[in-house]
């Protein structure tokens, strides 16, 4: 029965259009945009055809059950209310243990290799979130270890991009364009970018400079939280070259829908002439010394998030 059903979900999905195989996540045609959004991609579309699966069957026994053992003219006899069958019901506590536990293991082994931060990067930024814009530092020198609170005793900017603060946040006028000339929904030239080379390991470390923030790319299909006091790591590989809209995921004040930036996925030869280009005017890092007080006005120091 349960070859059956997968049969016709494989037929089914064969018709499919490149979206729908996706699950109707953000995508291309042309090639996955990271390193990872293939495997979130499988994990997500594969829950979905798990449910279908348990969810045809569980509909099928119900409405069988139904039509079955309905009642019958001239049957006025109460039903038996307490009847015992125990290969069922043990049926009924093994099945979904067994479904809940292979879940289990899909979703940990998956988000084990997503939050891998094992690899040597070969670049370093470190993303600020700020109400209601960005600060990307470039890091010259960097250690290879997680990000920590104590980053400004221990790294070097190299150069710098950095959103204006609470002014002017959301205005998209100015839209960027992909390839094909087509608007790419949430990207303006007035907003900050982020830009990467294609095909290398890129390390985030992630602060905030005032209240909760999250810093997400859906063309990622990941996101990670940004939380005073703590700091947080992300790696990551993009392997597409092109242009993608980031945005803040976490409800951060006033303008939070505005607190938007650009992501530019470049080959190294172009990352190199733009960051030799920012370099004449930004130069350096804008460090956590920045950071807004949480205390009231007296000085404090956080512990780092473990």
């Amino acid at each position: 029965m349960s070859m059956l059903v997968l049969a016709v979900c494989l037929v089914a999905l064969a018709g499919c259009t490149p979206l729908e195989k996706r699950g109707y996540l953000p995508g291309f045609e042309d090639g996955h945009v990271t390193n990872q959004t293939e495997r979130i991609t499988h994990l997500w579309v594969g829950s979905w055809i798990s449910a279908l699966i348990v969810g045809i069957i569980t509909w099928g026994l119900m409405i069988w059950c139904v039509i079955a053992y309905r009642k019958r003219k001239g049957d006025n006899k109460l039903p038996t209310q307490t009847r015992y069958h125990v290969p069922l019901e043990m049926m009924y506590v093994i099945v979904p243990l067994v479904m809940i536990g292979g879940l289990y293991y899909f979703t940990v082994r998956d988000q084990m290799e997503v939050r891998d931060i094992s690899a040597d990067a070969d670049l370093t930024v470190e993303v600020i979130g700020k109400q209601w814009s960005w600060d990307f530092n470039y890091l010259e020198d960097a250690p290879r270890a997680a990000a920590s609170l104590d980053a400004d005793d221990q790294v070097t900017g190299d150069f710098y991009v950095s959103g204006i603060q609470a002014q002017s946040v959301g205005t998209l006028n100015d839209p960027l364009h992909d390839s094909a000339g087509e608007v790419i929904p949430g990207t303006d030239e007035s907003l900050p970018t982020l830009v990467l080379p294609v095909d290398k390991v890129v390390q985030f470390n992630i602060y905030s400079r005032d209240v909760i923030h999250s810093f997400w790319i859906p063309a990622f299909l990941d996101k990670m939280d940004m939380v005073p006091g703590r700091a947080n790591t992300w790696q990551v590989t993009p392997t597409r070259v092109g242009t993608y809209a980031g945005k803040c995921a976490e409800l951060c004040g006033e303008y939070h829908s505005g607190m938007l930036f650009n992501v530019k996925v470049v080959t190294q030869d172009e990352f190199d002439a733009w960051a030799a280009e920012q370099r004449e005017d930004h130069s350096g890092r804008l460090g956590l010394d920045l950071n807004r007080l949480q205390d009231g006005g007296q000085t404090t120091r956080t512990k780092e998030h473990s």
